[in-house]
């Protein structure tokens, strides 16, 4: 069967000045998911937004909004993104010492439980928190800033997420890098979720940044069989 690839376009690439117009945009353009990205200045070296700002931008879409908390602790916040809107939480299995509670914190709240994985993070991390997951994201750049290449590595990163999911109904989330050329191999080695930054946001182009991504992740999904 083939396996439909997700468009997740990530709104730290968007024109900040002009938030809410950019998630319509993005909406309107066919993003399966709207992508937050949150970071703290101290996780992650760089700030963005907090509950206040993804509160204020609800409104804007209908699609799911898929919170990435690059935040160190992540579990005084939790309840507040899924107060403001958040369906999907996702947290970095390297931000705090209680992964396993972190998750179920996350599922008492009501919302789906993601965690993510830095490039030089082994997949084994997630090995026993696997029942309690939604959702695997799988950095292929260092987190903390947009426009960064993708890591080639992380293609065999990719493939044992995916070996470790099996019939779980996970999904599989790529985020760093992510153009139409990448697609393909983030699609190839098993992904069925991207995130787009630049790729998606470039130009203006919306419709046709992400038509672009997804078309090539899709031939690669066929072409895997």
């Amino acid at each position: 069967m083939t396996r439909d690839v997700l468009i997740a376009p990530s709104i730290l690439s968007a024109d900040f000045a002009r938030l809410g117009e950019e998630v319509r945009a993005i909406d309107a353009a066919g993003a399966d998911w709207v992508h937050v990205d949150v970071m703290d200045g101290h996780f992650v070296p760089n700030i963005t937004i907090g509950p206040a700002v993804m509160a204020a931008l609800r409104p804007h879409s209908t699609k799911p909004f898929d919170v990435h908390l690059m935040i160190a602790p992540a579990d005084p916040y939790i309840e507040a993104f899924a107060k403001a809107g958040a369906d999907i939480i996702t947290v970095h299995a390297e931000a705090g010492p209680h992964l396993d509670r972190t998750l179920q914190l996350i599922r008492s709240l009501g919302k789906k439980a993601g965690v993510s994985l830095c490039p030089a993070t082994p997949e084994g991390a997630i090995q026993y928190v696997l029942d309690r997951l939604d959702l695997v994201l799988v950095m292929t750049v260092n987190p903390g800033f947009g426009g960064q290449a993708f890591i080639p590595a992380m293609a065999a990163k990719i493939a044992a997420v995916r070996t470790m999911i099996g019939s779980r109904p996970i999904r599989l989330e790529v985020d760093g890098g992510v153009n139409p050329e990448t697609a393909a191999v983030c699609a190839k080695a098993g992904a069925d979720v991207l995130v787009a930054g630049n790729a998606a946001f470039a130009g203006g182009r919306y419709a046709e940044n992400i038509a672009a991504i997804r078309a090539s992740a899709q031939a690669a999904v066929r072409r895997a069989g």
